[in-house]
């Protein structure tokens, strides 16, 4: 046995040797550069423990976190025509689409479910910023659509979380045609007497702005989101001004009255739930762990003040 080869040399190399650590246990606040550890900012709904910066989440975390129990059914999206205008610039329409879903995990850029917060049943769409900027095209207009009707049938209020780009480009004016068509599906809601509540988060801008995110019956934002139709670079150019500090950010438009408020995404849940009831003139939610609600789809009903809590509800 050769004691300097198999002890003392493989002792030295693991001493100086760097051990490899994966790249995905921590991220950078991109605010104000603090490592966090990845189990901490998931636990956290990918929120900076240190400044309070909200970063983007997926849809699915999002839902999980929103939903009672992380429980949600998916609603079904009639899938466009793939690539209608044989789009392309420095890439091929379609490998930027296969791009988006391997780096993303998801079809397209729009998330449609059901389920219930608070035991009061919804229907929510979230936008995903890492897919193509989550940039309004033929999907994201049927999975509105998808959602407002889904919302109608069951009788139920639609949530929509916003985040995008704008239109997406590569799709030429049948993207700028989902900004009617997703009109229609506010006006179906509307028509329903069921209420529409918009969460723009960071960023809403372009068409998506100038259509559905601000035609909620209650309009809220995220902290610091970024909320426009042409983007605050562009319209110093085009002024040759100096924009006001926070100009077109959620806090901004909340004191000018463009939107109802600015909710953090840990107290988001909990605004959801008081929101929709108070809009249904339901009363509020009881904290614990309530029976599920009776009667299918549909909104379930009550129990008026003289009611015993141990009569089953109707």
């Amino acid at each position: 046995m050769n004691w300097i080869s198999n002890y003392v040399r493989p002792k030295i190399n693991s001493l100086f040797s760097r051990r490899e650590v994966p790249e995905n246990l921590w991220t950078k606040c991109p605010e104000c550069g603090t490592m966090l550890f990845h189990r901490e900012l998931s636990d956290n709904l990918n929120v900076c423990s240190s400044c309070d910066h909200h970063m983007p989440i997926s849809p699915r975390a999002r839902f999980q976190a929103l939903f009672d129990g992380g429980t949600f059914v998916e609603v079904p999206v009639p899938a466009p025509i793939a690539d209608p205008l044989q789009f392309r610039d420095q890439k091929k329409y379609p490998d930027r689409l296969k791009a988006a879903q391997r780096d993303t995990g998801e079809p397209e850029a729009m998330l449609v479910a059901e389920g219930e917060i608070g035991r009061t049943p919804i229907v929510a769409a979230c936008q995903d910023a890492r897919f193509m900027i989550g940039s309004m095209g033929m999907f994201v207009g049927n999975a509105f659509l998808a959602g407002c009707e889904r919302a109608v049938e069951q009788k139920r209020p639609f949530v929509v979380f916003t985040a995008a780009g704008g239109a997406r480009m590569q799709e030429g004016i049948l993207s700028l045609m989902q900004m009617p068509r997703t009109t229609i599906g506010v006006q179906m809601l509307r028509e329903a007497g069921l209420p529409y509540i918009v969460v723009m988060t960071d960023p809403t801008t372009g068409g998506v702005s100038a259509s559905y995110a601000m035609l909620g019956d209650i309009n809220m934002a995220e902290p610091n989101a970024l909320i426009c139709f042409a983007g605050p670079r562009v319209i110093e150019q085009t002024i040759r001004e100096k924009l006001p500090e926070g100009f077109q950010r959620a806090e901004y438009l909340l004191d000018h009255g463009m939107l109802d408020r600015v909710t953090p995404r840990g107290r988001m849940r909990e605004e959801l739930i008081t929101i929709t009831r108070m809009l249904l003139g339901m009363p509020p939610a009881v904290v614990g762990d309530l029976p599920a609600p009776e009667g299918g789809g549909d909104l379930p009903q009550e129990a008026g003040p003289d009611t015993p809590a141990s009569e089953p509800q109707g």
